[in-house]
This record gives structure tokens, C-alpha cells and sequence, in this order.
């Protein structure tokens, strides 16, 4: 079972990209991309600094760029990709990557969202002096509450040993004088503190561009940031996106979905290795693949083909699927279960996980095809619960 994953802001480096711009069809690309983007890409990617390409402006839009193209070098049918990938996950950023790639939404209203995205949180970061740390090692618990007593968020939990603090100078600098036990901090070359409430006027800014975005349901399971979910309707991966820039990624909840699916194969688009050196940490016996340059495409797709394993949920203009969010037992609501037709929104049962019950709904709504599953079965994330017949006859196009 293969998953495809994409880097968030850091993973760049001076000249990333320069391999990549040899081929005339890539160049090309990037050319549209940046055109879209209003930004010089094909410049950040290969002549500009480190301090230029670390601007949070500049760094999105180059990563979510760089894995939409390495994306058609892969697939460059994209289509046949929804016969082979499993899942998609990005980190922070990298979420619109995957949500691209899932067809949520195109490559041009990601690049239009990305473009906003790090010019609102540039502005966001620049209205108070923030910074990020790295606590690497030490009690995940013990980590945690040093956090909280010095006022600071856990924005990025990454897994075993890797979480990374956000908030105020000052309340940093605290951290440093008084670190967790057995823990090494890592102060980030970032502008400010991501994923906090610091955040808050950037996604005020996202959430008003996201009303006018038209999406489809995700093609693929859509591992989300917020709590590891899989999400099925493709207006909720949106609300997510844009709510996600003043919220921690939990990423470790991610690589726990990764594990409930049954995952054998992480591919991590370029510039890669941030995530597939934590999946090496966190899922033992995951085979992983880091895709840095083009000479390593055919490398890639042999990965892609031994591990690729179609995601069953698939879409169709004539009915809609609900989908469960995560691994558990599936309790049926009463009211749904001998009911014809299902109001938008309205509550077809539970999941019960390993610490929680996560609530099911008809985000659309609709005529009621066929129950895929029973009352108690067992389900894993992304696992068909029930098909639908939409009553407007409208197909998988929505809005935010």
C-alpha cells in the first residue's frame, strides 16, 4: 500500500531545482506555475540564496510548485496515480500539494492559494517578534508540559522524540532557560510562529478567498494535519487547509493512519527526506523513498508500481461516497439506518477508535444506495460506509 507525501517550509535549499529545469518539460511547468503565482520561481529555485528562498512568501509556493510538477513526472497521466496511491499527506504547506494531487482542488488554485497563503502569514509573522524550536528527545509528556508552562504551543508534533515549539520571543527564550529534561533544543531559521493563534489574521485572510474555490472529494484518502482523518468531502479538506495555518500539525497522528491502513511504501515528493527520515523512525518496516532529483523518476515509479495498491474510494459524477475518518468499530445512528433519504449534514453514526468516537455525517446528503458496511463491523480509515444518490442530481463539485 502505497502513500505519497509532501514537505512543508524548510525542506528547500539553494539551487533545489536546477536538475529539475534541464528538461525542457519541467522548465516549461514551473514556467506556467510561476505565471500562476505571480513569482519567479524558476529564479528562487536555482539562483537565489538561502535567506532569499527562507522568506516565507517565496518558500510556499516553491514547495508547492516543486512536488506538482515532480508529481506529472511520476504520473504524467494523472489519473492512472488513483490506481496505485493509497493515501496523500502533506506537512503544514505541503497539504495543498497533497490536496492537488488528490484532485480536490487544481494545480492553479493551489498555487493561487499558496501565493496568499505566505503572503498572509509573512504579514501575520511580521506583527509581533515569534520564533519556532525544536525539542528533540526526552518524556513526550514531560515535553509537553514544559510547553505549557511557559506559554508556548506544540505547533508541530512529528512524531517520537520530535515536537516543536512556537510562540513569542520571550516565552522562547524562557524554553532555553529552562529546557525539558533529557531534550536538546533546536531554535528554526523561520519568520514566526506557525500554526499558533499568532496565525489568526492569515487564515481570516485564506478563509475569505476559499468562499469563492470550487472543489471536488478527494479521488484518494486525504490524511489531514488536524487529527490524522481521513477526509472524504472535498469542502471539508478545504475548511481544514485554511483553519490548519493557526493550528499544530499532528503529524504523528498522520504516520498513526499510515499504520491503521496497512502502508508499505512512503514517497516523499521533492526536496525530500525531512519526512521520510521521521516515517524511518516511526514505522518500522515501511519501505521509504525520497525523490531529490529527476534521475531518480524511473527509481520512483518501479517504488510506485511495487507498492501501489488502488484506494477503492475512486469518484463518479452519479452518486457520492461517506467514507470513515479512521480505524474503529462502526456504530449505525438509529435514524439512519432505515432511512431512504439522508438531509445534508446529517448523522449516519460513529467510530469508535482507540481513545475516541468520531462522528460520521452525509455532508451532502442524498437517496441512499447501498450500506457498504454493517452495525459493529470493523473499519479502517478511508473504508466505504455508505453510497449515496445526490438529490439535486449535482455531482462531486462544491464550494467552500
Amino acid at each position: 500500500m502505497l502513500a505519497i507525501v509532501a514537505p512543508g517550509q524548510g525542506a528547500q535549499s539553494p539551487g533545489f531545482l536546477t536538475p529539475w529545469l534541464e528538461a525542457p518539460e519541467f522548465r516549461a511547468r514551473f514556467e506556467w506555475l510561476s505565471t500562476v503565482a505571480s513569482l519567479d520561481l524558476v529564479h528562487y529555485g536555482t539562483e537565489a540564496d538561502a535567506d532569499e528562498i527562507r522568506r516565507t512568501e517565496i518558500a510556499q509556493p516553491l514547495l508547492v510548485a516543486t512536488g506538482l510538477v515532480a508529481a506529472l513526472g511520476i504520473f504524467p497521466h494523472p489519473t492512472d496515480a488513483f490506481g496505485k496511491v493509497s493515501a496523500v499527506a502533506g506537512h503544514s504547506v505541503g497539504e495543498l500539494t497533497a490536496a492537488a494531487g488528490a484532485r480536490v482542488i487544481t494545480a492553479e488554485q493551489a498555487m493561487v492559494l499558496v501565493r496568499e497563503r505566505g503572503k498572509a502569514m509573512a504579514a501575520a509573522a511580521a506583527a509581533t517578534p515569534t520564533g519556532m524550536t525544536a525539542v528533540l528527545g526526552g518524556d513526550r509528556e514531560t515535553v509537553l508540559a514544559t510547553l505549557e508552562r511557559h506559554g508556548l504551543t506544540a505547533a508541530n508534533d512529528n512524531g517520537p522524540g520530535q515536537v516543536v515549539a512556537a510562540g513569542t520571543v520571550e516565552q522562547l527564550q524562557a524554553l532555553a532557560a529552562d529546557p525539558p529534561e533529557k531534550a536538546r533544543l533546536a531554535p528554526l531559521s523561520v519568520a514566526g510562529a506557525f500554526h499558533t493563534v499568532h496565525m489568526e489574521p492569515a487564515v481570516g485572510h485564506l478563509a475569505s478567498l476559499a468562499r469563492s474555490v470550487s472543489v471536488h472529494d478527494p479521488r484518494t484518502r486525504f490524511v489531514s494535519n488536524k487529527d490524522g482523518q481521513v477526509v472524504h468531502d472535498g469542502r471539508d479538506v478545504l475548511r481544514r487547509l485554511v483553519g490548519q495555518i493557526a493550528n499544530p500539525v499532528r503529524w504523528d497522528l498522520c504516520l498513526d493512519t499510515f499504520a491503521d491502513l496497512g502502508v508499505t511504501g512512503i514517497l516523499e515528493m521533492p526536496p525530500a527526506g525531512v519526512l521520510t527520515g521521521i516515517s524511518k523512525r516511526a514505522l518500522k518496516g515501511v519501505e521509504t523513498f525520497a525523490l531529490k532529483s529527476p534521475d531518480q523518476l524511473d527509481d520512483a515509479r518501479a517504488f510506485c508500481d511495487k507498492h501501489g495498491e488502488s484506494a477503492e474510494i475512486g469518484s463518479t459524477p452519479t452518486w457520492r461516497m461517506v467514507v470513515s475518518p479512521a480505524k474503529g468499530t462502526f456504530h449505525r445512528a438509529p435514524a439512519a439506518a432505515d432511512a431512504d433519504v439522508l438531509g445534508a449534514g446529517e448523522p449516519i453514526g460513529e467510530v469508535a477508535g482507540r481513545s475516541d468516537r468520531i462522528g460520521v455525517t452525509a455532508a451532502h446528503g442524498g437517496q441512499v444506495v447501498e450500506w457498504l458496511v454493517e452495525d459493529g463491523d470493523l473499519v479502517s480509515p478511508g473504508q466505504p460506509l455508505l453510497r449515496l444518490h445526490p438529490e439535486n442530481g449535482a455531482g462531486q463539485d462544491g464550494s467552500y
